[in-house]
């Protein structure tokens, strides 16, 4: 499949402003690349945020963003404001710390909102669900109430997961890794590894598969997933869409179903870090097999599923953020769904790549990960919106 590298101008160095506070201009006109259908421009409309990891858009145009070391912050009219107070405590460990932000659909009206982050028990870390509600002024999150803590917790620091995305009912869907214990995938005693799926208050949904908890714990909607960082639900046709790290090689785009197994550790297209065999191969009966695989690792940031009036011909693809090879992958697919070919944009341009986001507008947000990290907007480059 053809892949054109965009490679026409470099983002120039950016003002500092504010302080302490991130800045958030550049100092030239965005920056603009030639893909496969589209002349897209990017603009930098944040700088200096530490360690971003997720962004989401707020009904006034502003952005929420979660850095790993516990803050929430809001960006609005070129300012960033402080961190935002009574943001319950994280833990910085290893791949963990504040992770996820999601944004209820009646956010405008009702202030909710909802954060996944790694949590701590004395030297044991595990991965936690939260709501709270976001002061009218934007300055405090109140109201705060832990709605999930897995049921596991070590002192490793790795494969915590894990976004959220909300569904038409308002029931939540999120992923948990195997927590770098790759057995834990196939327990279903054990909420590593998993997609898991809950209402809004914490309370079980009526379609999950063990719902009863006697042949699965009740959070539980599907099973034998490694490290699922990306998760989204297509507003189309309600596909619940998964992208999951693999080990060397094996990352995997899924669409997850309630009660089915997707493998890990027992099926994978990616190798041990060793160069060792894992499991009994690529397939096996009772195991799902991936819509999409990489081999080599990309190591994906996040998931979306492109629907917009900025970018028409890329309507219905899928758009998969990386780390490894700083990179945005367009996944396009037919008719029927099926993935049919990748284009790779901005390989090496931005620095590794922790989140995507279509915006209200059809312009595509990312987020780069570091301790100087950047808020980017992809728009049309025939557009000046």
């Amino acid at each position: 499949m053809a892949r054109i590298r965009e490679n026409l101008m470099k983002p120039a160095a950016l003002v500092a402003m504010l302080f302490s506070a991130p800045s958030l201009a550049s100092a030239q006109q965005p920056a603009q690349f030639s893909t496969e259908k589209a002349s897209v421009r990017v603009e930098t409309l944040a700088s200096g945020l530490d360690n971003p990891w997720s962004v989401e858009v707020m009904p006034d145009g502003a952005f929420i963003i979660t850095e790993l070391g516990g803050s929430l912050l809001i960006i609005r009219d070129g300012k960033a404001s402080s961190p935002i107070g009574g943001v319950p405590k994280s833990a910085r460990q290893g791949q963990g710390g504040l992770l996820d932000v999601a944004l209820d659909p009646g956010f405008e009206t009702n202030r909710t909102l909802f954060l996944s982050m790694a949590v701590a028990d004395g030297s044991r870390y595990g991965t936690a669900i939260m709501r709270g509600m976001l002061s009218k002024d934007g300055k405090n999150l109140t109201g705060v109430k832990e709605l999930f803590r897995m049921n596991k917790f070590t002192g490793k620091g790795q494969h915590f997961g894990s976004r959220i995305a909300i569904a038409s009912d308002g029931s939540l869907f999120f992923g948990i890794g195997d927590r770098g214990e790759r057995d834990r995938a196939q327990d279903m005693r054990d909420h590593a590894g998993s997609i898991l799926h809950i209402n809004p208050d914490g309370s079980i949904p009526a379609d999950n598969p063990y719902k009863d908890g006697k042949t699965g714990l009740p959070e539980v909607w599907s099973k034998g997933h490694r490290n699922p960082q990306g998760i989204v639900i297509d507003p189309q046709n309600g596909q619940l869409l998964t992208v999951e790290h693999g080990a060397r090689g094996g990352d995997e785009v899924n669409a997850p179903q309630p009660g089915l197994n997707y493998g890990w550790p027992v099926i994978t297209y990616g190798k041990d870090y060793s160069g060792a065999e894992i499991g009994v191969g690529q397939a096996a009966e009772g195991y799902e097999q991936p819509l999409y695989y990489w081999d080599p690792s990309i190591a994906p940031g996040a998931i979306d599923v492109y629907h917009g009036a900025m970018f028409p011909q890329w309507e219905g693809d899928i758009l998969v953020s990386a780390l490894k090879y700083q990179l945005l992958a367009r996944l396009e697919r037919d008719e029927s769904g099926k993935i049919v070919s990748e284009e790779r944009l901005f390989e090496g341009e931005f620095g590794r790549i922790r989140d995507v986001k279509v915006a209200p507008d059809g312009a595509v947000l990312l987020v780069t990960d570091g301790d100087d990290g950047r808020l980017l907007r992809i728009s049309a480059a025939d557009k000046k919106s």
